[in-house]
């Protein structure tokens, strides 16, 4: 094999594939810092499951349960969710990796789970439909729709819910957040835009809307529900544009250093980002 390959076919040897799919978390993570996306995605470096992750995990899961049993026509009780989330605790944890400090921090983050989970399953209205789809991994070839050039790489997803509502089919994402108020809609666009992109796609249907569904970590658990339109066509534009200068990075293998507030929320500043010279 030649060793003067360059730019995609390269990259995609050394990166063990990362050309075989684009996915909202890849990009996010690339607009907040090409070197963090290289060095989680080229270079292979994970870090620990910090507990507020591990968190929120937790809590889609007890989520997905009761989403999947309604799917069926079965109706639990939140104690059927709850006590699940009790009894796979240690399964989970350990398929994370999950290393608490101490007894108490593990008690303390499984009640929470608990609680953040009973107080939306408290909320959500009972006359809510039938789900379409939940935890719907949806993959589908990147075509843009305004002028129809395939980029020759699949966009892949998973949405959490898909609701039919009475305007039609409502995407909707669950988020764990400490605090409460309107999430920036422009901050989750790539994410919104990629699940109504998928949807489209695969079903051959317009959503109605996309709902941001936040669980809030306050002392007394709070659930907000958050509406958005359906996707318009400056929002593809929009997301076809950076896609595009997604891929051209990844072609040039160009990974620059990004300083910013994102830095306090990334595990790679401490031991990688001091020690990166460009």
């Amino acid at each position: 094999m030649s060793t003067e390959l360059i730019g995609r076919e390269a990259f995609q040897i050394s990166a063990g594939g990362v050309w075989s799919y684009i996915s909202a978390s890849r990009i996010n993570l690339w607009l907040r810092c090409p070197l963090a996306f290289k060095l989680r995605y080229h270079d292979g470096i994970r870090t620990p499951t910090t507990p507020s992750l591990f968190l929120g995990k937790v809590v889609h899961g007890g989520l997905e349960h009761w989403y999947r049993h309604r799917q069926l026509g079965i109706a639990l009780e939140a104690a059927d969710v709850t006590r699940r989330i009790t009894e796979s605790w240690e399964e989970a944890a350990a398929n994370e990796g999950m290393a608490f400090q101490t007894p108490a921090e593990e008690t303390a983050l499984r009640n929470q789970s608990v609680d953040l989970v009973t107080a939306y399953l408290a909320q959500v209205s009972k006359d809510e439909p039938k789900p379409l789809a939940v935890e719907a991994a949806v993959e589908a070839p990147l075509v843009d729709p305004v002028n129809g050039e395939d980029l020759g790489i699949p966009l892949v997803g998973v949405m959490d819910l898909v609701l039919d509502s009475k305007e039609g089919p409502l995407i909707a994402d669950f988020k764990t957040s400490s605090r409460s108020g309107d999430p920036l809609e422009i901050s989750h666009e790539v994410q919104l835009s990629s699940y109504a992109y998928l949807f489209r796609r695969v079903s051959q249907q317009r959503e109605a809307g996309l709902e941001i569904r936040s669980v809030i970590k306050t002392k007394t658990p709070k659930v907000e529900f958050h509406r958005y339109p359906a996707r318009s066509e400056a929002h593809f534009r929009r997301l076809f544009a950076v896609v595009r200068a997604y891929l051209d990075d990844l072609d040039a293998g160009r990974f620059v250093f990004r300083p910013g507030f994102g830095c306090s929320m990334c595990d790679f500043r401490e031991d990688h980002c001091r020690t990166w010279a460009g």
